[in-house]
């Protein structure tokens, strides 16, 4: 991630001070230091009655060509839950209804720094599955034969979620 260079308030340049602890981007014409705070975004774990999990591939960077959930960043306005089923139909072209809340995780990442992620579990779902927005490439998984996950916090969601559910 490149450092912020000029105040997103007066357009001044930056410069790096201690702040309650640590080095911050801090704008001395405005006397503020500019907080960067991680990215939320959100995820899906989509299982059938067999607990066969569906992934897409990714087509764009990070990643591109790895198997991940479907799942992608909350807009302004739209709550978590909303952005979760919103990717999943974008992603997958499958509607669905979240069962419960999996967890949060932290994924580093090199665009944003940090992203928070958000990952739930959908059960009951329809619509034909088709890959969508980033995604090239959709399919349903069985828990032994997982490809490669993508993030971290995917994988995480994953785990619980089998930890959970599977017989």
């Amino acid at each position: 991630m490149r450092l912020k260079r000029f105040c997103h308030y007066c357009g001044n340049r930056l410069v790096d001070q201690h702040i309650e602890g640590k080095v911050r981007r801090y704008c001395k014409t405005c006397k503020e230091p500019i907080y960067e705070n991680p990215v939320p975004a959100t995820c899906v774990v989509v299982a059938d009655s067999q607990n066969k999990i569906w992934l897409v591939k990714r087509s764009v960077e990070p990643k591109i060509g790895y198997w991940c959930l479907p799942g992608g960043f909350m807009e302004l306005d739209e709550t978590p839950e909303e952005a979760a089923l919103r990717e999943l139909k974008e992603e997958t072209n499958i509607d669905g209804k979240l069962e419960i809340l999996l967890g949060i995780s932290m994924n580093p990442s090199a665009g944003y720094g940090s992203v928070l992620m958000a990952g739930y579990l959908v059960l009951d779902y329809s619509g034909e599955p088709l890959a969508g927005d980033d995604a090239s490439d959709i399919a349903c998984f069985h828990p032994d034969e997982l490809p490669e996950i993508a993030f971290q916090s995917h994988e995480r969601f994953i785990r619980i979620f089998l930890a959970a559910y599977s017989q």
